[in-house]
């Protein structure tokens, strides 16, 4: 729809009528004319000296000062009502790539599957819930890498973390770094709704900076982190004794991961399988609800210029009237007094 944002602008329509009727008249002063005695034999130039006293220049000049007041009442356009997210929290995820996860120890659809799928299948799913917040990724091995800056687009998030390759950072573990990269990209953002979530199956064995000293760096800058231990069950091994069973995981440090998690305010939580992974996942979606508020918003787009400019060539025209009208006079003037001659 079409609305005016000051409507009371209008009411300066009649105010050239006004002016008209209240204003004394100018003073009309005698001038100086030339006679021509050959003026009546033209009759194209009696008709073209009429050009300021037709009725069509006032029109235009009417015309021209309604949609200047049109212009400034501030014509615009309201779409239609649009209903937006608020964001509720700054969510980082940040994921182990390091060689230790490709180890088969989880299942998937009843078939054996890696750590990282594993993760891969259930933290999309908790991407797909998080309507509302802004997501980041930050995949780690013996180094840490930014994937994807915090978004409200979840769908780009996932697809980043699904196209994780182990190794890709490393064979090793920087816990650390990945810690300290997260929070850089979150300290900026608003207090309260900064969170990290940190999965990994193993000890920090790599980067420059100790997970600790990262963790306080993080409580500093009011980043709650949220650690997941990737600690597999048991494997079936064949031997030449017979298949055998080894427990993985052994490379866990639970203790650093718990004292990260207590000195943020976070929580540490472990997942020895795909079931006890994914009731992880809804933990975190209890501890850190996704706000659903929504905000109306309507789409504004201002119409004064079309109106402004408009008036602007009408101006024109009115002007240019005239000086075309006097120069075909002087025109015709030449060419008759060339012929009396």
């Amino acid at each position: 729809m079409i609305t005016l944002e000051w409507p009371w602008v209008l009411a300066a329509l009649p105010l050239p009528l006004v002016a008209r009727r209240l204003l004394p008249k100018a003073p009309s002063s005698p001038g100086r004319a030339l006679r021509l005695p050959f003026f009546g034999e033209l009759p194209d130039l009696a008709a073209a000296s009429k050009v300021n006293h037709m009725p069509g220049r006032t029109l235009l000049a009417v015309l021209a000062w309604m949609l200047l007041v049109l212009a400034a009442s501030r014509p615009q356009w309201l779409g239609e009502t649009l209903t937006l997210p608020v964001s509720g929290r700054d969510l980082m995820l940040a994921v182990d790539i390091s060689g230790s996860m490709q180890q088969p120890d989880y299942r998937l659809d009843g078939r054996p599957a890696t750590r990282l799928d594993a993760v891969k299948r259930i933290a999309g799913r908790f991407i797909e819930q998080r309507v509302g917040d802004r997501l980041g990724l930050v995949l780690f091995g013996s180094r840490a890498y930014l994937q994807t800056p915090l978004t409200f687009d979840r769908e780009t998030t996932e697809t980043m973390l699904k196209e994780a390759v182990i190794g890709l950072a490393g064979r090793d573990t920087a816990i650390g770094d990945a810690i300290a990269l997260a929070v850089k990209r979150l300290k900026g953002q608003p207090e309260g709704d900064r969170v990290l979530v940190l999965l990994t199956d193993g000890a920090n064995t790599a980067g420059n900076i100790a997970p600790l000293e990262a963790a306080h760096l993080a409580a500093q800058a009011g980043v709650r982190i949220y650690t997941i231990g990737i600690a597999g069950g048991s494997v079936g091994v064949s031997t030449p004794f017979g298949l055998q069973l080894l427990q993985t995981g052994q490379d866990l440090d639970p203790t650093t991961l718990r004292t990260i998690a207590k000195e943020t305010g976070g929580r540490y939580l472990e997942a020895t399988d795909t079931a006890e992974l994914e009731n992880i996942y809804q933990e975190l979606d209890r501890l850190e609800p996704s706000v659903r508020d929504t905000r109306r918003y309507r789409p504004l787009m201002a119409l004064y210029y079309w109106p402004a400019g408009t008036a602007l060539l009408l101006s024109l025209a009115i002007a240019i009237g005239p000086l075309a009208a006097g120069f075909g006079r002087r025109t015709g003037i030449e060419e008759a007094t060339h012929e009396s001659a």
